[in-house]
Order: structure tokens, then sequence, then C-alpha cells
């Protein structure tokens, strides 16, 4: 039956705010009952001065005192002039005050029965307050116990939180980008509407439904795009929140979510970060009895055995799908992948664009040029850039978001913050100027380097200086002679250190260049198959699991591995070389730009390639 609405089924319970309010309830009404008993063994009678008897008798025999009101042994005078009593005494017992020297019959004397209310009311209270505050303990502990027992029965329950009531709904018009996994969901979203138009011509939709993508791309938004345009309930809950350290927890939870979402059909159900409980069984981490095992095994048979007309689908997402279990993503469970990979230049200005909506720019904000040079970037980086620039705008005193600051926002995200602070000596910015220098100019010269973007010798992030290149292009292929030029320009940093001090004075400036250059070679040896004497061959390493990578043997033989060491070595020995060629053909060039770094700190692109103006490829360093 055709769906259009719906409206979830939840039952009401009493959430900790109000048992919060029970319990102050409670505690106040029993505070007020104390204090109504005190006040009442208190009495009404106003605070009276005490003095000595044989005063009272003196000044009223010297007629100075009206009236003298006798209850039990407690007298209560009131002075002559005056309306009420305001002094108190207390006689001798046994005899009356005249035969204790009264002798002005002008005095008023008034004899009221002696009353026990006050001493019934202290008797009553010492032995009710007792009685009140021992069942008040007794009370709260019993609620306690019960609480706690409650909560112990709902220990296996789902935590999934239910969306689909909201005003705002995400739909896809939302999520910029990603066209054809857009594509690959409408599938999902025209059977959750219209599931008879399927059935009529003996089609099955797909019972799960996996979004595969590095981190940031926007896996969690499209499931919730999915949901909003079939407009169906929405159970979002993460793959870490099944596994507690107790037996049996993550699958009751597992049986408890699917249960929910049988009684909301047709409705979605959202796993993220899946591989949290849906690793390979059998890693030897946990043995058989893992909870995490447990709880994947529960997922696999509720996943497989849905009943009959049952319109409910998984959506799951990972960054690591290599690592999932493959009774996990056999026809019958997450028979469907979509792929969510980074946005494209046009995805990224579309991005740009949505999160820039609400944000007042300036004329001179140019979007386009923004999104050329964020290639590689996911949709939270952009999100993120978008946010430093309102902050910087702000920080600024300024009411809009001018060009400098969506710059200073792109760079303080892609290679961090500036360290203004630095103290540096002049030996040091002068050997940091070199350095930079050389990486410059060894990727300007080679002709499949990418564009050098800014160079500066203001310490950003951990880093001493930064030389930036950009790709003028997205690129999705790189070719052998790319990754040796990159490799020179790596090690440009290095090289001219060693031609302007001598090799037995470089510095520890180019650690990190280093290690991404020797990275860079074992990768396109071992697993891009681009070396000389292992051409076309790919050594697979064990990404997952430690336990798995320390079980499991090496994949070739220790001669292999020997001839791997020496083509890496080649590969970096090869790139210093041309570095070194191209340096010292352009070494003019090279004391050009570190002036100009000395100067001014910064140079941009446009000034960069009028110092490198007239540089020469030297035809050793030239690979074809």
């Amino acid at each position: 039956m055709d769906k259009k609405s719906f409206k979830p089924k939840l039952k009401p319970a009493v959430d900790g705010k109000n048992r919060k309010s029970f319990k102050n309830v409670g505690f106040i009404t029993l505070l007020v009952l104390i204090g109504l008993i005190v006040v009442a063994s208190m009495g009404k009678t106003p605070p009276l001065k005490s003095v000595a008897f044989s005063d009272v008798i003196r000044r009223a025999n010297a007629g100075q005192i009206q009236q003298i009101t006798i209850q039990g042994n407690d007298l209560q005078v009131t002075k002559k002039g005056d309306s009420s009593a305001n002094e108190k005494s207390r006689k001798e017992p046994g005899s009356s005050i005249y035969e204790q020297g009264l002798s002005n019959r002008d005095v008023v004397v008034e004899v009221k029965p002696e009353s026990n209310t006050g001493n019934l009311w202290v008797t009553f209270g010492s032995a009710i307050i007792p009685v009140l505050l021992i069942g008040f303990v007794i009370f709260f502990m019993m609620k306690s116990a019960q609480g706690q027992g409650n909560q112990a029965m709902s220990f296996g329950k789902s935590k999934a939180r239910l969306y689909g009531n909201e005003k705002d709904k995400v739909v896809f018009k939302n999520v910029a980008g990603a066209n054809e996994a857009k594509s690959d969901l409408q599938e999902v979203v025209e059977f959750l509407k219209f599931p008879k138009k399927f059935e009529a011509v003996g089609a099955k939709i797909p019972k799960g439904v996996l979004l595969i993508g590095p981190p940031g791309t926007g896996k969690t938004m499209m499931a919730r795009a999915v949901a909003g345009e079939a407009n169906v309930p929405f159970f979002s809950i993460s793959g870490s929140e099944f596994v507690e350290m107790f037996v049996g927890v993550g699958a009751s939870r597992v049986r408890d979510l699917f249960a929910k979402a049988k009684k909301n059909s047709p409705c979605i159900i959202f796993i993220d970060e899946i591989d949290a409980v849906g690793r390979k069984r059998g890693s030897g981490m946990g043995g058989g009895h893992d909870e995490r095992e447990q709880t994947l095994n529960q997922i696999l048979v509720e996943m497989d055995g849905f009943e009959q007309g049952t319109t409910v689908i998984v959506l799951a997402a990972t960054n690591r799908a290599d690592v999932l279990d493959p009774a996990l993503l056999r026809p019958g469970r997450f028979d469907r992948r979509v792929n969510i990979d980074l946005p494209d230049r046009k995805d990224r200005e579309a991005i740009l664009k949505i999160h820039f909506a609400k944000k007042p720019l300036a004329k001179n904000v140019d979007l386009d040029a923004l999104a050329a040079k964020t290639a590689g970037s996911s949709g939270a980086d952009l999100s993120n850039m978008a946010n430093e620039a309102a902050i910087v705008a702000a920080r600024n005193n300024r009411h809009q978001i001018s060009q400098d600051d969506v710059t200073s926002a792109f760079e303080r995200v892609a290679i961090g913050p500036e360290r203004k602070t630095k103290v540096m000596s002049e030996k040091e910015k002068e050997l940091t100027a070199y350095h930079e220098a050389g990486h410059a100019v060894v990727g300007h010269v080679l002709p499949d380097s990418d564009t050098v973007h800014k160079v500066t010798i203001i310490p950003r992030g951990g880093t001493g200086g930064v030389t930036w290149f950009i790709p003028p292009e997205d690129k999705n292929y790189h070719s052998i002679i790319e990754y040796k030029d990159v490799l020179a320009r790596m090690l440009g940093g290095r090289i001219a250190e060693e031609v302007v001090y001598g090799s037995d004075r470089v510095t520890t400036g180019a650690g990190n260049d280093l290690q991404k250059a020797a990275e860079l070679a074992r990768e396109m040896i071992v697993s891009q198959g681009m070396g000389k004497k292992l051409r076309d061959q790919v050594f697979h390493t064990e990404d997952g699991i430690m336990m798995e990578r320390i079980m499991h043997d090496r994949q070739y033989s220790d001669e292999t591995a020997k001839i791997i060491d020496d083509e890496v070595e080649s590969l970096i020995t090869e790139a210093g070389t041309r570095a070194r060629q191209v340096i010292k053909a352009n070494r003019a060039k090279l004391e050009d730009l570190k002036d100009r770094l000395l100067k001014n700190e910064t140079v941009e692109a446009a000034e960069v390639l009028e110092v490198l103006k007239g540089t020469v490829m030297p035809k050793e360093a030239q690979l074809y």
C-alpha cells in the first residue's frame, strides 16, 4: 500500500526530568510538613521579655502594672498603659501570687486553665517526625532500586534515534554533488514510496545498501536525504553503540532495533561506521565468543530473516569496506554498494555555495577559484573552510566575508595556522629560505610537477616554512614521470641546503620531506608496479587488524624484499640527482627567491613566476 506520510509509533514514557520533578515534589512536601509541626509546637505567642518574679511583685505593689495573667506557674505581665502583655515571669509553685507578696488589689489578676497543647504538639512531633524520616528514606531507597531495575531491564534495548518528524528535512537538493550516488539511491526512494510498482513485475529491492567513501564525504547526510525524499521514519545508530562489555547486549539491541523498525514499516535503518561490528570473523581477536562477533551474527540473521511484505531497508556507512565480513556483503544482505567519492571541481563549487548561502559575502569573493584550489577536499573540509572564513571576518570586526578572509581560512585548513610568534634567528631564516626556495625552483622547472601556489618562511602548523603546490586540474591517474618529478620536488629543499652549505651541514628540516618521499617511492614499487625489475608486479600488504598483519605471512620472499628495497633506493637517488642538477643550473634564481623570502617572508604565485622567469631545464635532468 502506498504511504506518503507516517506517524511513528512511539510509546509515551516518563523521562528523567519528570522522575526528577516527582522526587522534588515529595521532598518539598516533607519539608513543609516538618515546618508546620515546628511552627505549631512553637505556638503563636509573640516573644516576651523575661523578668524576675520579685521585680514583678515590687512594681505591681507600686502601681506600675495593670494586669497579671496566670496560667499554671507562668505569668504574663501587662504594664500600665499597654494593651497587651509584654513581659513574662514564673512564680513559685504550690501557692497563690497573693501569698507570695502581691498586696495591691487594683492589679487585675486573671487566672487561665493550664494548657497541654504545646506539650501535645511536642510529643506528637517527637513521635511522628522520626517515623516520617524513616519512611522517607525507605521510600526513596525502594524508588532508586526500582529505577536501577528498570535500567537493567532496558540495558538490552536499542539506542537508535528516530528521525522523520523534523520540519526541515534533508532531501537530495540539500546534498551538493554525488550525482551518481543519488541516482543509485533514487531506486531505494521509489521503492519506499511506490512498493507495488516493483512488486507488480516481481522485482525485489536490495535489503541493504552500503555507502562507501572517505571520511567527510557526506555518507550520513546522503542516508538522511533518502529518508527525507521517501518521507519515512529513519532510525539512526552507530555501530559502536551495539557493543558493550556484557555478553549478549549487542545482539539484544540488534533484535530490539529491527523489531522497532518492523513496527514502523516502511522505514530506514541507518548504521553508521558499521565496521565497528562488521569486521571479518575468525581474526583471533576474542575467539568465537567475542561479543562483537555475536552482534554481527545477529545482524546477519535479522537482515536475512525479514518477514515477507516488510518494507525495511538498511543503509550502512563505512570508509573501510575492505575489513568487512564477506557474509555481510553477500546477496540478500548488503548486495548494493554506493561509492561516495571526494567531490570534483564542479561539485566543490556547489558545496561551497551551500555552506556560504547564509553567510554575508563581499562581491569580490570568488568561490569558483576557491573550488579550483581545493582539489582533494571533502565536503566536511569545505564546510570547515566556510566556517573559518566567517570566524576570521568576525575576528577582524567585518560584517561581510572578504576574499582575504576566504583565502586565510583556506590556508589555515589546508596547511595549518601561521605561528608568527615563533622566534627564529637570522641564520635559521636564511636556511629556511634556501630550503623553501629549493622546493619551488625544482617544482617550477620540472615539466610534470604541479604549479607553485605560495612560498613562505613563516612557520605554519608543525613546519618551519611551506612551499605549496596545487595541481591545475583534478587528476585521477598519475604516471611514473609525474611521480618522479614529485619525488625530485620533495628532495629539492634538502638538496638546496647541500648545494649552499655543503653535504655535512644539512639539517633536520627535511625530515618530513624525506619520510614522504620514501613512502611515495615504496608505494610506486609495492602497490603500483612502477619498478624497473618488478614492473607490473604488485605485492599486497594487509591493511586490516594488527593481529591479521602479524599472523599472515609476507606474500613475497626475502630476495624480492631486497629487490624492493633496491628499487626504492634507486628512485630516491635518481630524484636527488635530478634535483641537484636543476638547482645548480638555476643557482642565481635560487638566490633571488631566497632574497625575496627574507625580505617579504611570503611570496605569492604571481610573484614566484616573476622571480623564476628564465629558469632552465638541464638536459641531464630530463626523462624524455
